[in-house]
């Protein structure tokens, strides 16, 4: 699983990467491509069919989540504890638990409520956002 970063995708990161049309497809191509690990859980997963249902239709939840699970590098990760690092919005905290789970390099979000964790040094979970995502791309590739 390494050799590659290991990452944990916000919901919010995956929605706006779905389509050929995003600027933000190439998040899902250098998956497709294989350039990074992609960590989920199952709780992450229900919130990604939950999301993408909601905002799109369940028709395009299906696909997505179905094609997430075809790749070789996406890897489906039980979750044994629960941190409850995140205060304001605690449903995030699934995303948390799953990094740190998985020894994650770095969660992806567009979502401030992450950024609590710059002030917490144990456990010791990363975030960046797309444009920081796509730019490390430009330094190891």
């Amino acid at each position: 699983m390494k050799n590659k970063l290991n990452i944990v995708l916000d919901t919010n990161i995956l929605l706006v990467s779905i389509f050929e049309t995003s600027p933000y497809y190439w998040v899902l191509d250098f998956l497709d491509k294989g350039k990074y690990n992609l960590l989920i859980s199952n709780e992450i997963l229900t919130e990604y069919d939950e999301i993408i249902s909601k905002k799109l239709n369940p028709s395009i939840s299906h696909k997505t989540i179905s094609y997430l699970l075809s790749l070789n590098n996406v890897f489906l990760t039980t979750v044994y504890y629960h941190w409850n690092l995140l205060h304001t919005d605690k449903s995030d905290n699934k995303f948390v638990d799953c990094a740190v789970a998985n020894n994650a390099d770095f969660i992806i979000t567009h979502d401030n409520h992450f950024n609590l964790l710059k002030e917490i040094h144990f456990p010791k979970v990363q975030i960046l956002d797309i444009i920081d995502f796509q730019n490390l791309f430009k330094t190891i590739d």
